[in-house]
Parts: C-alpha cells; structure tokens; sequence
C-alpha cells in the first residue's frame, strides 16, 4: 500500500484529500505543519507528499528545499497563491506538479496515480537494464539512475522523463506541447513555461558535473539533444 503525506494547515483541506485517498486505496499521514516533516519523512519514507505552500512556522517552498537535501521522493505543491514565482520556484526546487487551490480532488488523484506509476515502473528491477550512452552520460533505462563522468546526476521524477525522452530520441526536436503531454501523461492546463523550467534545472545540473551533454533550444518550437 502506498503511503502519502499530506501536509495543509487547513483541516478541511486534509480531511478531503484524505477521503479521496484512502477511497483509491492509499495510506496517508496528515500534518498541520511542516515542524516535523523533515524527521517523519527520513522515518517512515513516504512514497509522496502533498505539500501545501502557505503554512506557519516554516514554508512549503522551504520544506521541499530540505526535504530534497534527503529523498527525491515525489513532492506535489498545492496552493492559494497561483502566482507564478511560487509556481516557477516550487519547480525549481524539485516539486513534481503544481496545483492551484480550489482544486479538483480528482485531479489531485489522477496525478498522484500518474506520478507513483512512472516511479514504479522505474524501480522494476530486470534481468538486463538497457543502458544508452551519449557522450560522457549513460543512462541505465530500467533503473532511472544516470552518470556523467562516474558520477550520479540526481534528477526529479520529471526532470528524468524529461531528459530521458529527450536522451532516447536523440537529434529529434520536441515542441513544449509535446514534452508536456509525454511528461505529465494528461492535458496539463498551464503555461508551456514549465517546460523551460525543468530544462533550466536540468542544465544547472549537467554543468555541475562538466558534462559534454546539452539540451539545445529550438528557437521558437522547443528542444533536443543532439548527438
């Protein structure tokens, strides 16, 4: 059983998340603030949190920043303020998806399937792990772990669908619409800028490491790798 926490100062907020979840199936853990998060997180490794922004004590933006210090356990962001800087920033820090409240619980849900499947099917252990290499980067397919240099490149689910779709079609330009309906597997209703921002997060961290490997902007249709 999938176990989920959900973090809201909002009590009513929290019950229907929960409803919502526990009616799918799902374990969940309910918080009314982040003081804890962090240590609960590390005991009882969730496989996803529902993170709310706004919230006393400490902030959700500054909870997703020390919680990806420990895990790149699935973070979806979910709040009032559906203002672009929180959105752009909850991306940059590694959240996975972004909601606006008033939201949809069902929505809520189908990302989080959406989200949790791709993680499963990337933690399926096979006999023989398709490895694809591209410069000084090669990429293990069934193990979502990649290296550059002998080195681990740490990647959020979506920053890895992103790269890894890009790595597997190598040369072959993609718009922005395309990557979003490939990454988020529905008709994500938002700005196609999310797309850039994980393409900067992702670049940001290929040069951390040196490597060779750019993902190239097609100026006005999107991007690729070439090889």
């Amino acid at each position: 059983m999938k176990h989920i926490f959900i973090v809201d100062d909002e009590a009513n907020i929290r019950e229907l998340i929960k409803k919502y979840l526990q009616k799918e199936g799902y374990e969940t853990t309910l918080f009314d603030n982040g003081k804890n998060l962090v240590s609960e997180v590390r005991r009882l490794h969730p496989d996803l949190i529902v993170l709310d922004i706004m919230m006393p004590e400490i902030d959700g933006l500054e909870l997703c920043r020390e919680i990806r210090k420990i895990s790149d356990l699935p973070i979806i962001f979910v709040s009032a303020r559906d203002e672009e800087f929180d959105r752009i920033l909850g991306l940059e820090l590694g959240a996975d998806d972004y909601l606006s409240k008033p939201f949809s619980p069902r929505e809520l849900v189908v990302r989080i399937k959406t989200i949790l499947r791709r993680v499963d099917k990337g933690n399926n252990q096979y006999e023989y792990d398709e490895k694809i290499v591209l410069k000084d980067m090669t990429l293990y397919c069934d193990r979502r772990y990649i290296e550059i240099n002998d080195q681990e490149i740490k990647l959020t689910t979506k920053e890895y669908e992103l790269f890894e779709m890009l790595v597997k079609n190598k040369n072959m330009p993609f718009k922005r619409e395309q990557l979003l309906d490939k990454i988020w597997g529905y008709d994500y209703i938002g700005d196609t800028r999310v797309v850039d921002d994980l393409v900067k997060r992702i670049r940001k961290k290929l040069k951390i490491l040196n490597s060779e490997l750019e993902i190239t902007t097609v100026w006005g249709y999107g991007y690729k790798i070439d090889s």
